[in-house]
């Protein structure tokens, strides 16, 4: 994935449908649960004891922290 893109971005330019709304981290549409990797996470959803868990992230803004990065899409 390209610096600066988001996950939600990069996910869709493979065909890959994921329902979103907002686009900006604030509603929770397209929480997406993560199965492998660190998220970078960049939304105003999650509070720091969910963030440091890495269960779930919201690809409208978010980023990998890694090279591998596995969501349950």
């Amino acid at each position: 994935m390209r610096p600066g893109v988001s996950v939600l971005d990069a996910v869709a330019a493979t065909g890959v449908p994921v329902l979103s709304s907002c686009r900006t981290g604030t509603c929770g549409t397209c929480e997406t649960a993560v199965l492998d990797g660190i998220p970078e996470h960049r939304d105003a959803i999650l509070d720091d004891l969910e963030r440091s868990e890495n269960r779930c992230m919201f690809p409208c803004v978010s980023r990998a922290a890694a090279d591998r990065l596995v969501l349950d899409l």
